[in-house]
């Protein structure tokens, strides 16, 4: 599993034409992990944004708009 998940970040990476990432699933599957270990390994610096955390944002809700 770890390799799929992984493999998919860097064709992400890799895309021409790449937009924001946004990564939806269920909880306790080791989504953050996963782009931690990923940001770490093929950036020299990044930054993650956790839109769940402060809902009254709603920063999650305008990405998803502006993007569909």
């Amino acid at each position: 599993m770890r390799r799929i998940l992984y493999d998919g970040l860097v064709r992400w990476k890799l895309s021409a034409g790449r937009e924001p990432l946004i990564l939806e699933g269920a909880r306790q599957v080791g989504k953050t992990w996963r782009v931690d270990e990923f940001g770490r390994n093929e950036y020299e610096h990044y930054i993650k944004i956790n839109c769940d955390n402060n809902p009254k944002y709603a920063m999650r809700d305008w990405f998803i708009k502006s993007t569909g």
